[in-house]
């Protein structure tokens, strides 16, 4: 399963969306997207959206932390 997380360090969704993963033993790859312009286009490509958390979970784009969605898209 490939999970891949968009986030910035000052949010605080994206810290509670790595910390739910890492509680359900997740693993994911997480891009900093206020340092790295070229994964910050690549967010905005897949999801349309300039605001984080954007998470990708094997093709399906959740943006927000949005448990309902992820745990469906996870098969939790």
């Amino acid at each position: 399963m490939a999970v891949t997380v968009y986030s910035t360090p000052s949010c605080g969704y994206c810290r509670k969306l790595k910390d739910y993963f890492k509680e359900n033993k997740v693993p994911f790859s997480d891009y900093n997207v206020a340092d790295d312009m070229r994964r910050a286009e690549e967010m905005v490509k897949k999801s349309g959206q300039m605001g984080v958390p954007v998470v990708d979970i094997n093709g399906t784009v959740i943006v927000g932390f949005n448990k309902a969605q992820i745990d469906k898209a996870l098969k939790l």
